[in-house]
């Protein structure tokens, strides 16, 4: 299918969208869990979500039903996406800043990479074994910073926060071989919709105390609309427009802007610390993900349609955050 011919001011508020909006996911998610226990927190913005997405699926006439094995395939992508991929990404913010978080989370190229090799045997060309290379250094510069694995529960966060990553990773190649609804936008409200159900009984297992948003601070209701509306919404449709009217590799440029929105609005609102091993880390990282995204002619598939053709070593798996 070729590209679409689009108005130039609807690309660019799409590329605001899954830079800036995605980005600030971080920071609206640690304000929210200040306040908000995490797998309800998750819970609560993946339902709505769904939700939403299936009452403005059926406003456009788009056809919901699907078959039993896609529905048990998205219920599956949800978990690994969502349920635990975003729910636990969301508790390690309890312990982790926002801009560390998404910092770590941008390693997830490097992951798909190695679990194509481990679990497919594909050979990792020269310029991506420089990207894993620059990539694993960047990671430990950011991880070996006593700053901040000197605090409680950090580098529980962090080390959770990497599971997350694997578990992102294997969903994305897990996706690229199972049935889903054809419909990207069905496919993403069943994913949610199941993912939020599973969040609400992890959150009772674990016995986290439910509160109704009349009991919220307000920058906590302004977070969770922010999270539902347009971090789940409106930059998921932005990510998907975009894969129909502009090139793949100008899409996936949000995977090194995302870290640096997060990290900035992480200092800017909630006083994070920004130390120059972070900035040497997020320019050794990125530069890696840079290296694996110059490659040419692998096809990986998109969680949210059918089929996508990528350059090789690109990877623009994009999470839901």
């Amino acid at each position: 299918m070729g590209k679409l011919k689009s108005p130039a001011f609807l690309i660019i508020l799409a590329f605001f969208a899954i830079y800036v909006i995605w980005g600030s996911t971080y920071l609206l998610n640690k304000i929210a869990v200040t306040e908000l226990p995490p797998f309800m927190l998750a819970s609560i913005r993946f339902t709505t979500a769904g939700t939403l997405i299936f009452i403005i699926a059926k406003f456009m006439k788009i056809k919901l039903s699907v078959t039993k094995k896609q529905f048990i395939n998205s219920a599956i992508a949800g978990f690994l996406f969502l349920s635990f991929g975003n729910g636990v990404i969301v508790w390690a913010l309890k312990y982790v800043d926002s801009g560390f978080a998404a910092l770590e989370t941008s390693a997830q190229p490097l992951v798909v990479l190695l679990l194509l090799r481990i679990l497919e045997g594909k050979k990792i060309k020269a310029m991506s074994v420089v990207g894993v290379v620059l990539g694993m250094i960047g990671i430990f510069l950011l991880v070996s910073q006593k700053q901040f694995t000197s605090r409680e529960g950090t580098i529980l966060g962090m080390a959770m926060i990497f599971i997350c990553i694997i578990s992102w990773a294997y969903g994305s190649i897990f996706v690229s071989k199972t049935d889903l609804p054809p419909n990207f936008f069905v496919n993403t409200g069943y994913q949610m919709l199941t993912a939020g159900l599973t969040l609400a009984l992890a959150s009772l297992l674990f016995g986290e105390e439910w509160t109704l948003p009349s009991q919220w601070s307000r920058s906590v209701q302004f977070s969770m609309i922010g999270l539902v509306l347009f971090g789940s919404i409106v930059a998921f449709t932005a990510f998907n427009y975009l894969l129909r009217t502009v090139s793949p590799e100008k899409v996936s440029t949000s995977t090194y802007v995302n870290p640096i929105i997060a990290m900035l609005l992480g200092w800017y609102f909630l006083g994070e610390q920004i130390t120059f091993q972070s900035v040497l880390a997020a320019l050794v990282l990125l530069t890696g993900v840079y290296f694996i995204n110059t490659k040419k002619s692998l096809v990986i598939y998109s969680r949210f349609s059918k089929r996508i053709k990528y350059k090789q070593g690109e990877v623009i798996i994009k999470k839901v955050e």
